[in-house]
C-alpha cells in the first residue's frame, strides 16, 4: 500500500469523468494510460532509425515456408 498526496479535485474529476467506482480505480487507470503513452513515445522514437528496403517482397518471403 502506498500513500500519495494528490489534489482531491483532480481525483474527483477523474473518478467522475471516467465513471470509476473508486479513486484507486481512477489512479490505476491513469497509470496504465501513462505507461501506454510512454511506450508509444518510445516506439515513435524509433522511426527513422530502422533501415527500410523498398525492394523487400513480404509475399515472396511468406511463400518460402
Amino acid at each position: 500500500m502506498t500513500t500519495l498526496a494528490v489534489d482531491d479535485s483532480l481525483l474527483s474529476e477523474a473518478v467522475q469523468l471516467g465513471h470509476h467506482k473508486s479513486t484507486q480505480e481512477a489512479v490505476v487507470k491513469a497509470l496504465e494510460h501513462y505507461i501506454q503513452d510512454l511506450k508509444k513515445q518510445e516506439i515513435l522514437g524509433l522511426f527513422g532509425t530502422v533501415e527500410f528496403d523498398p525492394d523487400y517482397d513480404y509475399k515472396q518471403q511468406r511463400n518460402r515456408q
